[in-house]
């Protein structure tokens, strides 16, 4: 299929291949499950606590490539000397007030004023669990993104703004379009990372009255010797090897696998879902390695919290799916073909 700029129904951006969204009816159906669930779906006994030892960030990784995930979707990426801060939420809860809405299951490894240098913020889309509107408010006043680019989807550099950020350090991609960034430890020598948007089945908004008024996507992440795939939220779709064959391969490739149900397959894969785009995109050897994002923080379904890394690593087993998950908050180095599993999640 032809990949392209996103298309708009009136003031509405359209997924990249037709998808229906859940409606009143979904509702109804959802609700008494809701009440008769008795699934584990936040954890019985606290987790962690989980620290980030700072003080490896004053060095770069051997590897050239290093991960800090922070659970969900929220991560600090090192790549061939540019440190890119992905989705971030510090918030205490994914929803719009303080008060109510999914509460992370554990606190952040680190606290925001504890970030080394960054040099790019990357928001994928507007949704509460990507983006915190008071972690971007605090963000855009710290010294270490005082000359970071912030990277987004069509329409979301308002809300950005909006939370505090320099309109002149915003820059919105569509599909297809891509930014070159320099910086890192070695901002002067000019480190380059090359960064496009791609699509992804999905929506936005932060309301009722504004799904798919702003853009979603997914990245690609492209230095000199490592590339990785961050698909950030998405349905799965056939577009996804065509984004593949755009590239020699990946290092790295970055799936959802939490947050799903049959109800809503059409914008959450899951780990089934996960596993047959990474195929799709060429598996071990083009898609290199597979982390599951997107779960192991906030009760954002109906599924046990411990649900999607099992049925991920049953689905590994199966298929030969090479998985690289690092413990919470812990700086990770990608070595090319190394798998990664903590098993922090059955503490």
């Amino acid at each position: 299929m032809a990949l392209k700029r996103a298309e708009k129904d009136g003031r509405k951006f359209l997924n990249p291949v037709p998808t229906t969204m859940a409606g009143f009816s979904t509702i109804l159906k959802v609700l008494p499950m809701y009440f008769s669930n008795r699934a584990e779906v936040e954890p019985k006994t606290p987790l962690g606590p989980f620290r980030t030892d700072v003080s490896v960030y004053a060095t770069e990784p051997k590897s050239g490539l290093r991960v800090t995930w922070m659970g969900h979707s929220v991560m600090l990426l090192e790549i061939d000397g540019v440190r890119v801060l992905i989705d971030p939420v510090w918030d205490e809860r994914a929803g719009p007030f303080s008060w109510i809405g999914p509460k992370r299951f554990f606190a952040p490894p680190l606290k925001l004023e504890e970030l080394p240098s960054i040099d790019v913020v990357l928001v994928s889309h507007d949704h509460y669990d990507h983006l915190g509107a008071d972690t971007i408010k605090r963000l855009s006043r710290l010294n270490a993104t005082a000359k970071a680019r912030w990277v987004t989807s069509v329409g979301v550099g308002k809300r950005l703004r909006g939370f505090g950020v320099q309109d002149g350090r915003i820059t919105e991609l569509d599909w297809t379009q891509s930014v070159d960034v320099t910086g890192g430890m070695l901002r002067d020598a000019g480190a380059g990372l090359k960064i496009t948007a791609w699509p992804s089945r999905h929506f936005s908004g932060r309301g009722i009255l504004d799904r798919f008024h702003t853009l979603w996507g997914s990245f690609v992440l492209e230095g000199p010797k490592h590339r990785v795939y961050y698909g950030a939220d998405s349905g799965y779709w056939d577009g996804l090897g065509e984004i593949a064959s755009h590239y020699d391969g990946f290092d790295l490739t970055m799936l959802e696998v939490g947050a799903f149900h049959p109800l809503w397959k059409s914008i959450h894969m899951g780990p089934d879902g996960a596993a047959q785009a990474y195929a799709d995109m060429g598996g071990p050897e083009k898609a290199g390695l597979l982390m599951p994002i997107h779960w192991g923080l906030f009760n954002l379904a109906l599924h046990a919290w411990r649900e999607p890394m099992e049925r991920t690593i049953e689905l590994a087993g199966e298929r030969g799916m090479k998985l690289w998950s690092p413990t919470p908050g812990v700086p990770s180095e990608v070595e090319q073909g190394q798998e990664l599993w903590s098993d922090w999640w059955k503490a």
